[in-house]
C-alpha cells in the first residue's frame, strides 16, 4: 500500500541534513526505496507503507544526529541504516523498556543488542560493570542511565569520576592549576551530560553538586548515599583504587563501572583493577558484568574494522604485548 509521511526538520540547516546536491536523500532513497522531496524545512516520503515508516524511525535518529553534531555524512547514514535492520532492534523500537532517557532531541536507547543487554542489567543489578572497545557507547549509556534515576527521583545525585592517567602523559607537565590539568581528563563526561540535561540545569547541578565530575582520587574518605555513582575508563586503576572506589558506596547508591581493557596506560608494573575484579567479584549477588564487542560499536562504521584489525595482528604476533590496542 502506498504511503505519504512529512517531517518537519525543525532547528536544523536543511541544506546540512539534505547533503550537496541532496546526495543524502538520494542515498536514503536507495536505502529504503521510497522517494524523498526536499522543500526547504519539510521532508516528504512516499512508497510502500512499511518501508516509509522504517524510513520515518532512521530519519528521525539522523536528525537528532545532525542536532547533535551539525553535519550528516554518507558514513552516518549507513551506520544508522545498519543498525535499524538488526531484528534485536526492530524488536526494541516498539518496546517502552527500551527507552533510557527522553531529551529535547529526542530519546535515549540502545542500539545493539549488547546495548540492550546492558542496559537492562542496570535495571536489576546495584553493580553493573561494563568491559568493552571504543565507541561501544559504555560512559554514554551510563550517564543516561544516572540521569534518568535523578529524574525519576530514585537518587539524590550523581557522581562521575576517572582515574587521571592517559596515554603516557603527567599530569605536573601540563600548564594551569590542578583543576586545568584535570578538566580535559573529565571532558566526555560533561559533554554526555550537556546533552542530556538543558543547560542553565547542569550549571545549577553542578554548582550544588548535585552532579559532580571529580578524579578517581577525590573519592578517598568519602560515603556516598542515595548517589548513581559512574566510574569511568576503568582499566586504568589500581587494584587498590579499584577497592577504594567500591567501598565507597553507601546506602541506596548504585554504581555502574566502565573500561576497555586493550587500553591500558597503567605502567606495566602496576595490575588494572578493573581486570582484577573480573575474578574477586564473580558470582557475587547483585554485581554483573557485561561485555561488548566490536558488533556493538556506534561510530563510524570503520572503527569496527579497525578493532578486529587491531585484534587479529595481536594474536598473530608475536610482539603483541608491545603493541598498544
Amino acid at each position: 500500500m502506498a504511503s505519504e509521511k512529512r517531517i518537519q526538520l525543525r532547528g536544523i540547516d536543511p541544506i546540512a541534513f539534505y547533503g550537496l546536491q541532496d546526495e543524502n536523500l538520494r542515498m536514503l532513497e536507495r536505502l529504503f526505496q521510497i522517494d524523498l522531496v526536499g522543500r526547504g524545512q519539510e521532508l516528504i516520503l512516499r512508497g510502500d507503507e512499511n518501508l516509509v515508516e522504517e524510513a520515518v524511525r532512521v530519519i528521525s535518529e539522523l536528525i537528532f544526529m545532525v542536532n547533535k553534531n551539525g553535519s550528516l555524512s554518507a558514513d552516518d547514514i549507513e551506520t544508522v541504516f545498519r543498525l535499524s535492520q538488526s531484528p534485536d532492534r526492530k524488536a526494541a523500537e516498539h518496546d517502552p523498556d527500551s527507552i533510557v532517557l527522553y531529551t529535547k532531541n529526542g530519546m535515549i536507547k540502545p542500539k545493539t543488542p549488547g546495548q540492550n543487554a546492558y542496559y537492562q542489567s542496570t535495571k536489576k543489578n546495584d553493580i553493573v560493570v561494563a568491559i568493552g572497545p571504543a565507541g561501544t557507547g559504555k560512559t554514554y549509556l551510563a550517564v543516561a542511565v544516572s540521569v534518568a534515576h535523578l529524574r525519576e527521583n530514585r537518587v539524590d545525585r550523581i557522581v562521575l569520576c576517572r582515574p587521571a592517567v592517559e596515554a603516557g602523559e603527567s599530569l605536573g607537565f601540563l600548564p594551569g592549576d590542578f583543576r586545568e590539568k584535570v578538566d580535559p581528563y573529565l571532558r566526555p563526561l560533561y559533554d554526555a551530560l550537556h546533552e542530556m540535561i538543558p543547560q542553565d540545569k547542569l550549571k545549577r547541578f553542578l554548582e550544588t553538586r548535585i552532579v559532580e565530575i571529580v578524579p578517581l582520587a577525590y573519592m578517598r574518605g568519602r560515603t556516598l548515599n542515595n548517589s548513581f555513582v559512574i566510574l569511568d575508563e576503568a582499566q586504568n586503576t589500581t587494584s587498590g583504587q579499584m577497592k577504594m572506589f567500591l567501598t565507597r558506596l553507601g546506602a541506596n547508591t548504585r554504581a555502574i563501572i566502565t573500561g576497555d581493557i586493550t587500553q591500558i596506560d597503567l605502567p606495566s608494573s602496576s595490575e588494572s583493577g578493573l581486570i582484577q575484579i573480573q575474578d574477586v567479584l564473580k558470582g557475587i549477588d547483585g554485581i554483573d558484568f557485561v561485555y561488548l564487542h566490536e558488533r556493538d560499536v556506534v561510530r563510524h562504521q570503520l572503527v569496527k574494522k579497525i578493532i578486529r584489525a587491531y585484534k587479529d595482528y595481536a594474536t598473530s604476533s608475536e610482539n603483541d604485548k608491545n603493541i598498544p590496542l
